[in-house]
C-alpha cells in the first residue's frame, strides 16, 4: 500500500515540476529588432514591430538602449496615450532592459526622456495566456534569415544578465518542449498509479 502511495506521490511531483518548467519557457523578443529602443523616424515603428507577434505570459522583452540616453517606463494606458510619466508603474534606466510579461492583458511602455514618447518611442503589447508555440513569427524584411527574438522580463526587478542574442534575431520556442512531453508521457502513469 505504501509503495503505491510513494509511486503516486513521485508521479505527482514529476507532473507538477514539469508544469512549472513549462510555464517558465517563454520567448525572448528584442524590441525593434536591430534598431533597438530609440526615437524612431516613423511614429508607428514600434506598433508596426509588435503587429506580427503573439506575446504570451512568460515572454521577455529586451529593450536595447544606451544607459543615460533612454529608459523604459511601464505606464498606464492613459499615461501611454498622453505620453506622460504621471502614472508610472516601473522604470528601468539601465540598458539593455529585460522585462518579463508576467500577466495577460495590455502592457504599455514609453521612454520617459522628454520628447521621446511623443516622437514615437512607445510600445503597447497585448499578452495572451500561456505559452504559444507561434509566439515568434518572422517579420517580413530584406533578409529571409532574419527572425524576431523573444525574451521574458520582470517589470518590478532590475535587468539581469542573459544569454547574449544578436540584434534583430530571435528564436521561437520549440513547438513541444521537454516539459510538455514529460507531462503527456507521465500523466497516464500517474493516473494508473492512483487507480491501482
Amino acid at each position: 500500500m505504501s509503495g503505491k502511495i510513494t509511486m503516486a506521490m513521485a508521479a505527482l511531483f514529476v507532473v507538477l515540476a514539469a508544469n512549472v518548467l513549462q510555464s517558465t519557457n517563454g520567448a525572448t523578443y528584442t524590441v525593434g529588432d536591430s534598431t533597438g529602443w530609440i526615437v524612431p523616424t516613423n511614429n508607428d515603428f514600434y506598433d508596426d514591430w509588435a503587429d506580427n507577434k503573439v506575446f504570451a505570459v512568460g515572454d521577455v522583452l529586451v529593450f536595447n538602449f544606451t544607459t543615460g540616453q533612454h529608459d523604459v517606463a511601464e505606464v498606464t494606458e492613459t499615461a501611454y496615450d498622453a505620453c506622460t510619466t504621471a502614472n508610472t508603474i516601473s522604470t528601468v534606466s539601465t540598458g539593455p532592459a529585460r522585462i518579463t510579461l508576467n500577466r495577460t492583458g495590455d502592457f504599455y511602455f514609453i521612454c520617459a526622456v522628454p520628447g521621446h514618447c511623443s516622437g514615437g518611442q512607445k510600445l503597447n503589447v497585448e499578452v495572451r495566456n500561456g505559452n504559444n508555440s507561434t509566439a515568434a513569427v518572422p517579420a517580413p524584411g530584406p533578409s529571409p534569415t532574419t527572425t524576431p527574438v523573444a525574451t521574458s522580463p520582470t517589470t518590478s526587478t532590475p535587468p539581469t544578465a542573459a544569454t547574449p542574442t544578436s540584434p534583430g534575431t530571435s528564436s521561437p520556442p520549440p513547438g513541444t518542449n521537454s516539459a510538455s512531453s514529460l507531462v503527456s508521457t507521465l500523466s497516464p502513469v500517474f493516473f494508473m498509479a492512483i487507480a491501482l
